[in-house]
């Protein structure tokens, strides 16, 4: 469910979404009054919705540690991933400039490899598990700046 901070960022489109469903201000007002669960169920579906659509235009994730970078390359039918994983407890790879230093300062101390696998469920509900896990949005450019070190 969306915090009420999201929500607050997103009020036009819950009031629109609410109109959509037939609830206008007054009914809203009165529903969070008097059957506060109806009220509740109604943001989550609300929070779903909002939920899918991102989810459905995400194309870059990535989960960063000291020790490792990886990055998820969301396509319709699969997903890539490209990873980094430092075998030296020296090595940094949490930022963008230290993963450049790595790469290009102790290339021996990494290992770098590329995969793909196909959805085992429905590719929405991956991403979110991934969400969940600790991945954040990424870009395409980083994307393709680690496609040329492979």
């Amino acid at each position: 469910m969306l915090s009420q901070e999201e929500l607050e960022l997103l009020e036009e489109d819950l009031k629109a979404f609410l109109i959509v469903n037939g609830i206008h201000a007054d009914e809203w007002e009165q529903m969070n009054t008097a059957a506060p669960e109806k009220a509740i169920e109604l943001v989550e579906l609300f929070s779903d919705t909002v939920l899918q659509k991102v989810y459905e235009n995400l194309r870059f994730i990535e989960h960063r540690t000291t020790r490792s970078c990886m990055v998820f390359n969301l396509k319709p039918d699969r997903i890539e991933l490209i990873s980094i994983n430092a075998t030296a407890d020296t090595v940094n790879l949490s930022t963008p400039n230290s993963i450049h230093d790595a790469l290009s300062n102790s290339a021996k101390q990494l290992t770098v490899f590329k995969t793909e696998k196909a959805y085992s469920k429905v590719r929405e509900d991956e991403i979110h598990e991934l969400l969940e896990q600790g991945c954040v949005n990424s870009n395409e450019a980083f994307w393709y700046q680690l496609e040329k070190v492979l």
